[in-house]
């Protein structure tokens, strides 16, 4: 029968087994580099200095000048070693987590202030080609100044006589002489 089954779905895709798998965790990496940066910083301030100074103090006091039969540890800080070289193991990795993160967020702002930079660049450059344009055409453009030195040299050319511009002479209509005021 199975046989048979098989040979009757010969036309349909085949479907692969499902494997039997133990589940694994699911690790969120960005709460574990968050975790990570708050406790790089708490190691990097002094307040973990100081805390770890009281800790290391009173172990120090207690086993060298507690009761002989209060000392929990007997092998002269051997214990206390074991725990400061536990800690430093779990603290290297962790700032050095935490550094990777803040080097990947510096390598984001780098990029996006470049990016930001070559676009005042090309804004600049762009305004700078405006104002060339603009200044070519004002040199084409009479200017008030121009005017005024044009027309003061009409007026002075009006004024001296004997020019082409004296008003004297037999071609008034008039035939008298006009008179200018000024």
């Amino acid at each position: 029968m199975a046989r048979e089954s098989r040979r009757a779905t010969l036309d349909q895709p085949y479907e692969p087994r499902r494997r039997v798998r133990p589940v694994r965790p699911d690790w969120d990496p960005e709460r574990f580099g968050r975790a990570s940066e708050r406790i790089a910083r708490f190691i990097g301030s002094w307040k973990f200095i100081a805390w770890m100074t009281a800790f290391i103090a009173v172990w120090l006091g207690w086993n060298t000048l507690g009761p002989k039969e209060l000392r929990f540890d007997p092998y002269a800080f051997l214990f206390l070693t074991l725990l400061l070289s536990l800690q430093a193991s779990y603290a290297a990795p962790l700032i050095l987590l935490a550094q990777n993160r803040q080097t990947d967020r510096d390598r984001v702002q780098y990029e996006q202030d470049r990016t930001r930079d070559e676009r005042s660049v090309a804004d600049t450059e762009y305004l700078v080609r405006e104002v060339a344009a603009l200044r070519i055409a004002l040199g084409e453009v009479a200017t008030r100044d121009f005017l005024r030195s044009e027309l003061r040299d009409l007026l002075e050319e009006l004024a001296e006589p004997g020019t082409a511009g004296d008003l004297e002479g037999p071609s008034s209509p008039t035939g008298r002489t006009p008179t200018t005021t000024g």
